[in-house]
């Protein structure tokens, strides 16, 4: 009998998790964020690996970007990228104090700011860059187009 399947098949399962580092969130669309982000991944033309959304302090993603990036500032998002050709794979970190802060700042709902910023972290990892002004509005567009799809 012929094989039906014309692709061959990936090692990873294809799984988004949400940790909470040192803090504790009551983040309740989980399911619902978890099919929009893979869709999107998938939409943007590749495949979803293994993700994982970390959830921590300012003090916390502030270490982690000396450490691993030599930056001592704030920031909301920091993504490490481990993909495998198309295939998504990477840790993401996010500041809930940053997210907070931007919302207030940005007059949005902190529910709003929070699936902004875990979409921005998937589409880094999809190829997409923010350090110019034309990619960080390619950026925002893409950010807001996934967002209408919510």
């Amino acid at each position: 009998m012929k094989n039906k399947l014309n692709k061959e098949h990936s090692p990873y399962s294809g799984k988004i998790t949400f940790n909470d580092i040192d803090l504790k969130t009551t983040f309740r669309e989980r399911i619902i964020i978890k099919k929009w982000v893979t869709n999107a991944i998938i939409k943007e033309g590749n495949e979803l690996g293994e993700l994982s959304y970390n959830f921590c302090t300012d003090e916390h993603l502030l270490q982690l970007n000396i450490d691993h990036l030599n930056h001592n500032f704030y920031t909301d998002i920091i993504t490490f990228e481990l993909n495998e050709n198309n295939i998504i794979i990477g840790d993401i970190y996010i500041s809930i104090d940053r997210v907070k802060d931007n919302a207030k700042q940005n007059n949005k709902t902190m529910s709003n700011e929070l699936k902004r910023v875990i979409i921005h972290g998937a589409l880094h990892l999809c190829g997409y860059k923010d350090k110019t002004k034309n990619d960080a509005a390619r950026m925002r567009a893409k950010e807001d187009y996934y967002l209408s799809l919510l």
